[in-house]
This record gives structure tokens, sequence and C-alpha cells, in this order.
């Protein structure tokens, strides 16, 4: 019975041990002499001695089982899982059971499993931040990951950012060199997964993003021969360990979980690149009157007040052929730049033209506030843009409308605001003029320029 690879075991009515085989070491690490008395109750993995307790209790009401599974804690504080085949002798009033380990069968089914998970989680979820909460929870599933950060390299900034960041203490770190010294740079840079342990601890030259993790295990993610990012968890507490076997875990997920955020990364591009302009990098028509047509409806719900500009640069043509279409380019990409710093954070600048560019302002306490942003977009378009050889002055007709002053929807408001523009060219340029009421289209022919 000693030789047998599985694990033999007899429990008194009391749940007691009363023999077990020699392999009943090799298993859960206690000699025979360690459990003969005790409860076998007290060695089962706390959340599943409830079912274990009822299992019991039905083999002894004579229900063999031959296939019951539950985990049970090692004397080293690892966890087992067990398959039992079990049935109760009522001449002896004795439970005898086989124990066999079938850890490393699980281990195998839960990798299997987390890869097809990784796989579904980068269809079904909407955008990045939906997939880095669905491998938290997968890789939670394997291994602690309470605290547990995604890190990515971006190797034409050379910088390191962290997209999702969890960690009971620490806020999400700021972008950083890749150089800068810490623990998660050095495993990117050397492409090697790392684990520390108080057993095996840090080089303290490089610090580990968290505040005095006792154990951290970090993971390379390599995509295509290149070292892309890395997957890291960490603990605080002594009582939740890392172990050269979580390490293995990790990294074999670790591919999967690579090809997943760069699926998902492409994605991300496509669809920017099909809502933005590939020149300035603003809001394309679509995109721009999409968000125009929600901030319209927010509008029309809470009573609140918005504005249409529309903006075009005087004589663009002519810079284009003095200097070259490179030249007017790179002037465009900076004008975007500038209605971009003129503006609020929750308005919305868009191109929609060669030198034509739109911007919503949501949220005005006044339509005549409008007026006032409108002119200092003017005045910064004005300013010289030292770009060429000499420095390229140019500037811009502004055309103001405003909801629900000069119209009520989309189409209406795009209109008003294009023609003020117009009458803003008419008038010499340089300038910006409000749209016109409905019915008062004298008013519009007979308004000067804000600011000339």
């Amino acid at each position: 019975m000693d030789l047998l690879w599985d694990a033999i075991c007899v429990v008194d009515e009391e749940g007691r041990y009363v023999f077990v085989s020699a392999s009943y070491e090799r298993i859960f690490g206690y000699t025979p002499q360690e459990v003969i008395g005790r409860r076998m109750i007290e060695l089962v993995h706390p959340e599943d001695r409830e079912l274990t307790l009822r299992v019991a209790a039905a083999i002894m009401d004579g229900h063999p089982q031959s296939h019951f599974q539950n985990r049970y804690l090692r004397k080293d504080g690892k966890v087992v899982h067990i398959m039992w085949s079990a049935r109760w002798s009522a001449t002896e009033r004795m439970r005898i059971a086989i124990a066999r380990d079938i850890t490393e069968l699980k281990r195998a089914e839960s990798m299997t499993a987390a890869l097809h998970a990784i796989s579904e989680a980068a269809h079904a979820s909407d955008d990045l931040p939906s997939l880095y909460e669905h491998i938290h929870r997968i890789i939670g599933g394997l291994l602690p990951a309470d605290n547990f950060f995604v890190a990515l390299y971006d190797r034409a900034r050379n910088e390191l950012s962290f997209p999702y960041f969890v960690d009971e203490r620490d806020e999400r770190p700021p972008p950083q060199p890749l150089d800068s010294g810490t623990l998660t740079g050095e495993l990117i840079r050397c492409g090697q997964p790392l684990l520390f342990t108080p057993a095996q601890p840090t080089d303290p030259a490089l610090p580990v993003v968290g505040t005095d993790a006792v154990h951290w295990l970090g993971v390379p993610l390599t995509s295509r021969g290149t070292t892309v990012g890395a997957l890291v968890v960490q603990s605080y507490s002594p009582d939740t360990s890392y172990t050269e076997g979580d390490k293995e875990l990790l990294q074999f997920v670790s591919t999967q979980v690579a090809a997943a955020i760069e699926r998902k990364q492409a994605e991300a591009r496509l669809h920017h690149i099909a809502r933005h302009d590939p020149l300035t990098d603003l809001a394309n028509r679509d995109l721009f009157y999409q968000q125009f047509e929600a901030a319209l409806e927010q509008a029309r719900r809470f009573g609140r007040c918005l504005a249409l500009l529309y903006l075009d640069l005087d004589k663009f043509k002519d810079v284009n052929d003095r200097f070259g279409h490179h030249v007017g380019d790179v002037l465009l990409c900076e004008v975007a730049q500038r209605i971009r710093r003129v503006v609020r954070e929750g308005d919305v600048v868009g191109r929609v033209g060669g030198d034509e560019f739109v911007v919503l302002l949501n949220g005005l306490h006044a339509p005549g506030d409008s007026l006032v942003v409108a002119d200092k977009l003017r005045l910064a378009l004005g300013e010289s843009f030292p770009i060429s050889d000499e420095p390229l002055k140019v500037c811009a007709s502004v055309g103001v409308a405003t909801y629900p002053e000069h119209g009520d929807e989309s189409r209406s408001l795009t209109r008003a605001a294009d023609d003020a523009m117009y009458r803003a060219k008419k008038l010499g340029g340089n300038g910006v003029c409000m749209a016109a009421e409905p019915g008062d289209e004298g008013m519009l022919a007979n308004r000067k320029p804000l600011t000339t």
C-alpha cells in the first residue's frame, strides 16, 4: 500500500484521521504521524470546507463518491487539488478514500481556459481599458493579483506608460523614460521575467513601481520578437507570495495577452483614423457632426447654450503657391494646435475642408461669450508662424452661430455660421461676424467684423 502513488486515507465518524499511507506526505506535506488524530476538515481549503462536509455526510449515508474534487492546504502553504474516491464502511464505521493529486491537471486546465478567455476578451472588449480589466480578472483567477498593472513601452518616444494600474497603496505613475531606473524598465530592457521575494530581494538600485512591495513578479509582453511592455503583480503581505511556478504561468499567458493588446491597439488605430483628419488629427466631418448632434440633444434637454464657429484662413492659397504644399500642410497642423490651445478641453475642434475648421463651444453662459472666444482664436492665428526661413503671417475669418438664436439643428446652424464667415471675408477678412437671426438678413449684411 505504501508503494501506491495515490494516498489511502481512513477517517472515523468524527472526521479524524486514523490511517494514511506513505504517499500522503508526498501530496499533502505532512507525515502520517502529524495527521493521525487530526480532523480532516482542518486541512481542507477554507473555501471548500462547507461543500466537503456535505459530501462527507452523503458518503456516510451510503452514497459513494468516485470523482469528488476539492482543495487542500499543504504544510508549506501551497494549494493542492485533490480528486477523491470514497465510500463508507458501515461495519467498521470508517470512511475509506483514495486521494489523487490533480494539481498539475487543474493547472493545465486553468491555463488553457485563461488563453481562451483572453482571446474572447480581445473580441468582446469595446476598448483597451475594458480589455485590461478583463485581463486582470483572468490573471486573478490564476494567481493572487490584487495589485496588478500593465506597462507599455513606446519605442519611438523611449517612454514607459502605465495604461492600467491597480494598487492598494499607490496611484498610477506618470509616463517615464525607459532608463528611469525602475524594475519595470529593467524587465523590458532585458526581456526576461523577474521574480523577487524576501529570500531573493531586488537590487536596491532598481526601485519597484509600488511602495515597499514584499513580493514582485513581472513578465515581458513580447510581440514578433520585440518586448513591448510588461505584466506585473506585486504583494505587500508576506502571506501572499509568488513562486517559480507562478512566473512560468504568467509567462505562459503573456504571449496571448500581448497579442490581445496589439489587436485591440490596431482596432483603436483604425477606428481613430476613420474618425480623424489624417493631417491635423482633428475630428473629421463625420466625427465632428456626431458630437455636434449629441451636444445639441443635451442643449435641448437641459436648456443650455452652445455655439458653432466656422473658421477659414484668408489667402491660404498664396502660402501654397509661394512656399509649396509641404509648408502649407505644416501650417495647417500649427493652426490646429493653436485652436486647441485656445478652446477648452470639453470643446470640439474639427477640420472639414482644405483650410476650413469648425469649433463647437459647449456649455456657454451667454451667446456673447462665443464672440470673445472667436476673437481670441482670430488673434492667436494672426500671430506669425515660424515655419519657413521667413515667419509666415496668416489671418482668419470667423463666423459664429449660437443655439437656439440662429437655429435648432446642426444643418441650420452650420449654414448660419458658414454665411457669417463668408460675410467676414467680404468685409476684408481677419474678422469675426455673428450670424443673423432668422428673417434678419439685412442685419447680417450691415454687421461689421468684431475686430479688424
